[in-house]
């Protein structure tokens, strides 16, 4: 065979082969566009398919943190088409508040900081210790910030009660406010975050860890997954509702007590007539990105909403009324 009739049978070879892996292209399109999959979709994790919500196929670097949600499905060719919610946050979960069931998720168990939602665990532990609220914490130099050097304004030497501090802590992620709480615990703040960490065992929440009572620590670590029964836990106390929803609050300082200060809530969201918000926190430190927790009523269903690991300032807030709107909208079509 001369060299024109090899070169001819190679150009005839390749574009077999290109048609037959067109062929199997189309075989594969075809079966997705008919909702079903010869085998599980590669690294995507769906839940609550009967709801017709479930999180977009994840890349590879990202999906070995949902395998284990994803291994507890059953065969999803029989279930409805699934939808997808567009949030913008890298790590999200939205769950139903009575029946824990979860709505979606995205890499909703990979380990994140989570800044200050932190301070909700720290609410739970100083409310279970049932230690008198009227009790007086001076801030010291204890409570200083030296890790991100953090502002507050809460000088040294300014005194307020357990209650205001509480409430500071909450509403207006006060560093220093959480920093007292933990130190006035019975042993010392040491004994504080082991009794945050043993708490977040008892709750369930395998993937958390904390080693400060404000998160201002990277290693103050969770998953969106476990803040889904932060939340759900934190909810079963008034206080914590009450104080992480005050649009605002005033505390008098100083050794008259002439000095008022005046705190806002980090979350943009409260006081807004077009929500109805039980309990939230915020939350940012520059590993974190920002975070955002929050149980709200949403047509008449009680949601948890978890976003971390947000670049824009606005991003979670976005977020939050995105999933409203995409949710009320499938409500509608069903």
């Amino acid at each position: 065979m001369n060299s024109f009739s090899t070169g001819r049978s190679h150009r005839v070879f390749r574009r077999l082969r290109r048609l037959i892996a067109g062929a199997a292209l189309a075989c594969a399109l075809l079966n997705l566009g008919h909702g079903t999959w010869n085998e599980a979709p590669p690294r995507a994790a769906f839940l609550n398919l009967e709801s017709g919500i479930c999180n977009a196929a994840l890349p590879s670097s990202e999906a070995d943190s949902t395998s284990k949600a994803a291994s507890t499905q059953g065969d999803i060719s029989s279930q409805k088409p699934p939808y997808h919610l567009d949030v913008h946050s890298n790590i999200a979960a939205v769950a139903d508040a009575d029946t824990s069931q979860l709505l979606y998720e995205k890499n909703a168990n990979k380990v994140t900081p989570i800044a200050s939602i932190t301070k909700l665990m720290t609410a739970i532990v100083t409310l279970d210790a049932k230690l008198p609220l009227t009790d007086l914490f001076t801030v010291s130099d204890e409570d200083i910030d030296d890790l991100k050097g953090t502002r507050s304004f809460l000088s040294v030497g300014t005194t307020l009660t357990r209650e205001e501090m509480l409430h500071l802590a909450l509403m207006s992620s006060e560093n220093r406010a959480a920093a007292c709480l933990s130190r006035g615990f019975p042993g010392g703040r040491s004994a504080f975050i082991a009794t945050m960490n043993r708490k977040a065992r008892e709750l369930g929440m395998d993937d958390t860890h904390f080693v400060s009572p404000n998160g201002l620590s990277p290693e103050d670590v969770s998953t969106a997954r476990d803040l889904v029964q932060l939340v759900q836990a934190a909810c079963e106390y008034p206080l914590i509702r009450q104080f992480s929803t005050d649009s605002e609050y005033d505390v008098h300082v100083g050794k008259s007590g002439k000095v008022r200060l005046q705190y806002g809530n980090t979350d943009r969201l409260v006081g807004r007539p077009d929500w109805d918000i039980e309990l939230q926190k915020t939350g940012f430190i520059n590993e974190s990105g920002r975070c955002l927790v929050m149980k709200a009523q949403v047509d008449g269903r009680n949601l948890i909403m978890v976003f971390l690991d947000s670049y824009g300032r606005l991003t979670c807030f976005a977020d939050a009324r995105r999933v409203r709107r995409q949710l009320a909208a499938l409500q509608r079509r069903r």
